[in-house]
């Protein structure tokens, strides 16, 4: 049997749980969903099957050094230490991506350059001060990782190169296209696997249509990527790899059509384009029609699945986008009856406007927004009957759920089990610091919060006075406030102008000086 080791998937919030169930499938092991990422273990084919196969996975990681850091100066030693020619040559070039979660390391980027500087100086010391792989921001050979929390540091290595979103089936796009790997993992969290017709009303560029065929006829999402990272690593087996992707190669048939439109001729055109890219124009049926006009339902067979991204209103405005959710709603209650819609949508208030009770909500986030996906079941009459009949609504959420969240490594159980897995697990402690300007800079100071309120306290007391004799001159200037101080209200002392100037027609003069020369004279 090959060797096995872990391996972390990442994905979108709200994926973990069918990202999780793809690769049981795949035949991982020791499956453990976490917090937007799964952590699983597997052998070098299962790399390569979790990058081809994978539809809800954003990259698939492979860790390979893990350590306790203290600080930079640590962090530093701990990753010069690690043997760096097996991983790559000097001929290569590498590139460094920092997710940090620690009260220490509060600057990811600085991060980056130590960890980038350690690698390098690994590099010198061994061959020589021009020997050393070069350093590039895209598309490098070797794609390092660096995850902290807290004070734990995991360097992986990032397998899959490109976001696996990135099928390369889409040659164009719309304004705003939702992102392929949340698409799939919406279809798949609908349990829809093609066994009945499938509608999106607003199809935009054709993402749900074309994941969902891909989905049906069981096309590997990897199918149409021009490489990965790993076969840039030195552990790449070609014929391996070849293995894999031969694997239940063969198309699946699809008993039902895909139906997708949208009012604009020009989404409509694009959709078209990238369908013709991914080969699944036989599976979908896309036409040009606005929302208002759907009539009827798809026929052919059981009632089917309705998912749609409809317009946000933050990059895509409609004149009334409350309108148009109502009208989804409508359409939903008088054309797709017996059917399960999903939808997604930023925006809870237009949600609300569809006028219908969701069975399921769900946070999710698209395109770095905050986003809630609902299902509603569309039945005819009221809930109760719709029971009694057999229906069956889910009536907890997700979100409502109480979540099996792994418990949490002490240190001691951290480092035993990156030792056993062969990733090192030390504790480098707090070293010796060294001076480090650039480190000074960013280094938050001690005492920052006592400065800040010392200033606030000084800065109170210089403006009392001032304040008071404010208060005074408003009494002043305000006789309803000089009539509450009493008959002898104790007025400001305000000093005279000392010699303003003031313009005359013909020219500058101070008051004293026209005063004087009008006494001269007369």
């Amino acid at each position: 049997m090959e060797h096995r080791f872990e391996m972390v998937a990442k994905t979108f919030k709200g994926l973990e749980e069918i990202l999780a169930e793809e690769l049981r499938q795949l035949g991982a092991v020791n499956v453990e969903p976490g917090r937007r990422m799964v952590s699983f273990e597997g052998d070098l084919a299962m790399l390569y099957r979790a990058n081809i196969c994978c539809r809800t996975a954003l990259s698939i990681l492979k860790p390979i050094y893990k350590f306790i850091a203290k600080d930079t100066d640590s962090l530093y030693e701990m990753v010069k230490e690690y043997n760096w020619s097996d991983v790559m040559s000097i001929e290569k070039t590498f590139s460094i991506d920092t997710t940090s979660h620690s009260s220490e390391f509060t600057h990811s980027r600085f991060v980056t350059y130590r960890v980038k500087d350690a690698i390098v100086d690994y590099f010198k010391d061994r061959f020589g001060q021009d020997k050393r792989p070069g350093v590039r921001l895209n598309d490098a050979d070797v794609m390092i990782n660096v995850h902290i929390d807290g004070d734990r540091v995991t360097l992986s290595l990032n397998s899959s190169g490109e976001s696996l979103h990135k099928r390369g089936w889409r040659v164009a796009q719309t304004e705003a296209p939702i992102n392929e790997v949340l698409a799939a993992g919406i279809i798949l969290k609908s349990g829809w696997r093609g066994d009945s017709p499938l509608v999106d009303p607003m199809c935009g560029s054709g993402t749900f249509l074309i994941e969902a065929a891909m989905i049906a006829a069981g096309i590997k999402p990897g199918s149409f990527r021009k490489d990965f990272a790993f076969e840039h690593w030195r552990d790449y087996d070609a014929e391996l790899f070849e293995k894999v992707m031969a694997e239940d190669s063969g198309l699946r048939e699809v008993p039902f059509k895909i139906y997708g439109s949208d009012i604009s001729p020009k989404a409509v055109a694009i959709a078209e384009r990238n369908i013709l890219s991914a080969g699944v124009d036989e599976y979908i049926n896309l036409r040009i029609k606005p929302l208002q006009l759907w009539e009827e339902a798809p026929a052919g067979g059981a009632p089917g699945v309705l998912i749609t991204n409809p317009p946000y209103g933050e990059r895509i405005n409609v004149q009334d986008m409350e309108q148009l959710y109502k009208t989804l709603g409508t359409k939903f209650k008088r054309v797709f009856l017996g059917y399960h819609a999903w939808v997604i949508s930023s925006n809870i208030d237009y949600l609300t406007a569809i006028g219908l009770t969701p069975s399921v909500k769900e946070a999710m986030q698209n395109g770095g927004l905050d986003c809630e996906l609902r299902e509603y079941v569309i039945f005819e009459g009221t809930k109760s009957d719709f029971r009694r009949e057999g229906g069956v609504l889910k009536e907890e959420t997700p979100d409502r759920k109480e979540r099996r969240q792994p418990a949490r490594k002490s240190d001691s159980e951290w480092r035993r089990d990156a030792r056993e897995k062969g990733m090192g697990g030390k504790d480098a402690g707090a070293a010796r610091r060294k001076p480090n300007k650039l480190e000074d800079r960013y280094r938050p100071q001690k005492g920052g919060y006592a400065r800040s309120e010392e200033r606030r306290r000084k800065f109170k007391e210089e403006t009392a006075a001032q304040s008071e004799a404010e208060q005074l001159l408003s009494r002043h200037r305000n006789p309803h406030a000089l009539k509450s101080l009493g008959e002898s209200p104790k007025r400001p002392s305000i000093p005279a102008p000392d010699g303003p100037f003031m313009r005359t027609r013909r020219r500058w003069k101070r008051p004293d000086a026209d005063n004087s020369s009008s006494e001269g004279e007369a």
